[in-house]
């Protein structure tokens, strides 16, 4: 192996001979050169040491190749001379003191010198060699390590890069899917409140709907009982004070979506454009009221009079909001909807109140639709308008919006549009008129409120109806099994059956008797999936309208039985 070879430079006699075969005998690896070139050249390739006559130093030193090559030597590498100097009397002059020690890592042997100090010297530089060769190793592997360790830190550094990238755009992901929920929540919170409070509402409004139609029908009853002109006054009083409260109570169930609607083919369009006068009164001169109906039919099934008293409300409310004039528009459209998170896939029909006054602040926007909420004065409102948009427009299928800014308000109600061509079946309410043959026909009243069942029991008795009552679904049907009467008057809400539920086992019992059902809180789908659609008759109701009802169904049976 040439890195641990000793090299011989003794170009004078017979001295590298000689020290070529003292290393021989000893098992050392050696080559002789016999030029300074050669010698250059054989350390430029590898060697473990040179041994070199101090006669040939002057030559070697006389140009910088020597040198330089000692000055190139790598950090490890202290390359090792074993000079052989010839025997001087006294000390060396400067010269050849300082040329000696230029080679650095120095044996000086005088001869002349026995084969075994020759032989232990070349050892000994051999051994020195191979400490700085594993110097040398150690040093690669240590570069080695530190390149890896290097490469290691850099694939580190990208995987912690990338991790933390992936971390955060997670985190990201998280903190939006946090934010998603909290928005579900609340909106699941919100409407989780306003079922609790439509269902409370709706009971209260449904028994203070019953008083409000005991103390109407008794007040009509006084009326007629009453000889004294004095008593009629304090009577129109007090029926006044009745249909405010009936108005009132209205207004809750709308908001509960438990008012019985009477659905019917509605253009909206047409509604609107018959409102502009009563708009216009309601809101004042001081505003502007603007039109902006679309061009298509624009038609709904619903209850038009609630559509015309939301859209009044509205309206008012945007005439409390511009006490210094303003501009009140209404717009229509039709609109198609495929990702909206209140509604089903489909047409719906838009219809949107704006207005130019004061806004809404954010903090208490999402209260608006709340009953009983208002930022009127006390006296100004009862915080019912919006609830009973937001009431009426769920209970007709659709949805009410609300948006704000610091100036100007705008209201959308979105309904599901119907089809043009429907046929709209309602029958125009006949003028009140008392049968000639009403003595003949038998009306069943069932109703569990005792007070109302008995002031309708003794209207339809002065009317000269032949009357028999029952307090609830299963009396009814008793009744029913007896004799069957020409007439239902049915309540809705009952705690044994609701009335669709009786209506459904009467007719399966005798037959398809005419039905009336005579009620202000009912879920109308269920009415029409148990009972198909009953004339409607909602509290509270008049005499008038009693005996209006009564005789339309009678007569429209025998119609149907004659043909």
């Amino acid at each position: 192996m040439m890195e641990l070879r000793v090299l011989i430079h003794a170009p004078r006699g017979r001295d590298a001979n000689v020290v070529r075969t003292v290393l021989e005998h000893q098992g050392i690896a050696c080559d002789v050169c016999a030029t300074d070139a050669e010698l250059l050249a054989a350390m430029d390739e590898g060697a473990a040491a040179v041994i070199v006559t101090e006669e040939a130093l002057p030559q070697l030193l006389s140009d910088d190749g020597l040198h330089t090559w000692l000055k190139n030597q790598p950090p490890w590498s202290d390359f090792p001379f074993v000079v052989l100097a010839t025997k001087r009397e006294g000390r060396r002059a400067d010269k050849d003191f300082r040329a000696l020690h230029s080679l650095g890592n120095l044996v000086l042997l005088e001869r002349p010198l026995n084969a075994e100090t020759l032989a232990s010297a070349a050892e000994s530089a051999v051994r020195a060699r191979r400490r700085q060769y594993a110097g040398r190793e150690h040093l690669d592997e240590l570069k080695r390590t530190r390149t890896e360790l290097e490469r290691l830190n850099g694939e580190l550094e990208d995987r912690i890069l990338k991790r933390t990238k992936e971390l955060a755009s997670a985190n990201d992901r998280l903190m939006k899917e946090i934010n998603e929920r909290e928005r579900a929540q609340a909106v699941l919170t919100q409407v989780q409140k306003m079922e609790a409070i439509g269902r409370l509402t709706g009971g209260i409004a449904h028994d203070f709907n019953n008083l409000l139609h005991v103390v109407n029908m008794n007040l009509e009853l006084v009326s007629l009982y009453a000889k004294e002109e004095k008593v009629k006054p304090v009577v129109d009083r007090a029926k006044s004070a009745a249909r405010r409260g009936a108005r009132l109570t209205n207004q809750l169930l709308s908001f509960a979506r438990s008012q019985s609607l009477l659905p019917r083919l509605t253009r909206v369009n047409q509604l609107i454009l018959g409102m502009k006068d009563l708009l216009e009164i309601s809101v004042g001169s001081g505003i502007e009221v603007e039109l902006d109906l679309c061009e298509e039919d624009a038609t709904v099934m619903l209850d038009a009079s609630q559509l015309e008293m939301a859209v009044l409300n509205l309206a008012v409310n945007s005439r409390d909001a511009m006490s210094e004039g303003g501009k009140l528009k209404i717009s229509t459209g039709t609109r198609f909807l495929d990702a909206d998170r209140d509604l089903p896939e489909g047409d719906y029909v838009l219809v949107s109140v704006s207005d130019s006054g004061s806004g809404i602040p954010s903090s208490i926007l999402p209260k608006v639709f709340d009953p009983f909420f208002t930022t009127k004065p006390v006296g100004r409102g009862t915080g019912l308008g919006l609830s009973q948009v937001y009431g009426f427009t769920r209970q007709s299928g659709g949805v009410a919006r609300i948006r704000s800014a610091d100036t100007g308000t705008t209201v959308e109600m979105f309904f599901p549009e119907a089809d043009a061509d429907t046929e709209d079946v309602t029958t125009e309410r006949q003028q009140p008129e008392v049968p000639a043959l009403a003595g003949s026909c038998h009306i069943l009243v069932v109703e569990d409120d005792p007070d109302v069942r008995r002031v309708i029991v003794e209207c339809l008795s002065l009317i000269g109806y032949k009357v028999t009552e029952a307090a609830n679904g299963h009396e009814a049907l008793a009744s029913l099994a007896a004799v069957k009467p020409d007439l239902l008057v049915v309540d809705y809400a009952m705690p044994d059956m609701t009335g669709a539920e009786v209506i459904s086992e009467a007719r399966k019992m005798v037959g398809d008797v005419p039905v009336i059902l005579a009620t202000g809180y009912a879920d109308m789908a269920a009415v029409e999936r148990l009972a198909g659609k009953p004339k409607i008759l909602r509290k509270p109701f008049d005499i008038a309208q009693l005996g209006d009802a009564v005789s339309t169904a009678l007569d429209a049976a025998r119609d149907k039985a004659e043909v």
